[in-house]
């Protein structure tokens, strides 16, 4: 029996991958996906982290918290009396896992119709053979003359602090507790903690974050995470910065977590459940490099070029495999781009433009240089910032908190920063985007007409500011 042979194959289902494939076989080529992930029955569920205990489940439980927030805290404003109100936790679960999976078929249809060959199984190498790869493919061993590698990341665990998923959860158990803890500690004040403590603290958890640096989202611009402290502070979201965790130990009753404060006071908190989400590390586990020679960084990263190019001819590396943010609109770049380049194409990834997102409430989104990056690298410029509560759709919405403000070059007016702390602030980052790619000044955006009343014109208010003509404030 003949091996299969394809031009392209590509090892993971994420973001990246299926992206990549996708775009392979746009582009003519042949292609082949391998993704492991298997759903609740041990189907396919391709999507990757993002898909299946990222991404997409996070966005629906804060959905699904939010609204049990605003009926129990802001209906009441609108003239709305919503009495005794109750979260059925099950259902809500089970909401989050149709919304999962209508992404996983989404994938599936997404391979057929544009006739990319789907592999359910572990994919990895096997050996190079006459300019070509021999990659494991599930039960099969198939052949490739361009090899993509897109297999993602995974939680980092605390030393001492094994991932049990029932009382010491990564965000994989985070997603699927079973009912409202009384107490949640969460372990790391990054994207996956803030979120995640965010949707237990609305459904009525008492929940403490324990931070080891001593600033709080220092990627963050300074201005955006003083606003957020403040308001996550009165929310009820309790955080200690400077902490140094020391040991933590399971019981029947829960999680206890020894450690030391700021002030290197010894404290410990039991709770009743603990997230830990501490950053994420590579996953090139199982992958058979060394079949290969493929070369991997001390951080088990592969290592890749500019062009997402490994050592070896023909093998490429997107996502979170490889350097730079671990963030799925990034591997999705670069999956597009690594397609386009097997094509003798020009692929297009710019770093400096990639948006950050943070889906707590108010969002916080932030594209380009922080002032303090600035200030370190010596850059002179000009600040403007507009706040929501002078916004007239916020007003409307009942959302006033946060602001947009605009970083731009003191000479020629080049937008070098856009941070945003407030409603919608996810979709609002898209119009700085847009600008910074196309070179643009704080000017074009300030004579740019926004449609009224929307969100968007505290856009073109914090733009005003910097030449200090805001209109509204």
């Amino acid at each position: 029996m003949s091996t299969k042979q394809f031009d392209v194959v590509v090892i993971g289902g994420g973001p990246g991958g299926y992206i990549a494939a996708i775009r392979a076989a746009q582009l003519g080529f042949n292609t082949a996906c391998i993704d492991e992930w298997k759903n609740e029955k041990g189907g396919p569920a391709p999507g990757g982290t993002c898909t299946n205990v990222g991404c997409i489940p996070s966005k629906a439980l804060l959905q699904s918290s939010e609204h049990f927030e605003h009926a129990n805290h802001h209906f009441a404003d609108h003239g709305i009396s919503a009495d005794n109100v109750r979260i059925d936790i099950k259902k809500m679960i089970g909401r989050k896992d149709t919304v999962v999976k209508q992404n996983n078929d989404g994938i599936l249809y997404l391979f057929k119709k544009n006739k990319v060959t789907f592999f359910h199984g572990r994919g990895s190498f096997v050996a190079a053979k006459d300019g070509l790869y021999e990659v494991k493919a599930g039960e099969e061993v198939i052949l490739a003359k361009h090899v993509v590698l897109a297999t993602g990341s995974n939680a980092r665990q605390l030393p001492g602090a094994a991932f049990d998923e029932e009382l010491i959860l990564s965000n994989d158990g985070a997603l699927r507790i079973g009912e409202v803890p009384k107490k949640l500690g969460v372990i790391g004040s990054g994207v996956i903690g803030l979120e995640m403590g965010s949707v237990w603290r609305r459904l009525g958890a008492e929940v403490t974050v324990l931070e080891g640096l001593p600033t709080f989202l220092g990627a963050v611009d300074e201005s955006v995470a003083k606003e957020a402290a403040k308001l996550f502070k009165k929310q009820g979201l309790k955080i200690e910065l400077g902490v140094k965790i020391g040991e933590v130990a399971k019981s029947k009753d829960g999680v206890t977590v020894s450690y030391a404060d700021a002030k290197g006071a010894a404290q410990t908190l039991a709770v009743d459940k603990l997230i830990i989400s501490i950053g994420r590390v590579p996953n090139t586990i199982g992958l058979n490099a060394e079949a290969v020679g493929l070369k991997l960084d001390e951080r088990g990263a592969i290592e890749v070029d500019c062009d997402c190019k490994t050592n070896l001819p023909n093998v490429w590396a997107v996502g979170d495999v490889v350097r730079g943010p671990m963030l799925a609109h990034k591997a999705e770049e670069e999956g597009v781009a690594v397609a386009e380049r097997i094509a003798g194409q020009y692929g297009h990834v710019n770093f400096n433009t990639i948006p950050w997102v943070i889906y707590t409430s108010p969002e916080i989104a932030w594209v380009g240089r922080t002032e303090q990056q600035l200030k370190a690298d010596g850059v002179e410029y000009k600040a403007g910032q507009f706040p929501f509560l002078a916004n007239g759709r916020a007003r409307a919405l009942g959302d006033t908190n946060g602001f947009v403000k605009f970083l731009a070059d003191a000479k020629t007016d080049e937008i070098l920063g856009v941070h945003i702390i407030g409603p919608m602030a996810s979709e609002l980052i898209s119009e700085a985007v847009v600008a910074m790619e196309f070179k643009a000044s704080a000017e074009d955006i300030a004579r740019i007409c926004h449609a009224h009343p929307s969100l968007s014109e505290a856009t073109k208010e914090a733009a005003l500011a910097v030449d200090k003509r805001t209109l509204n404030f």
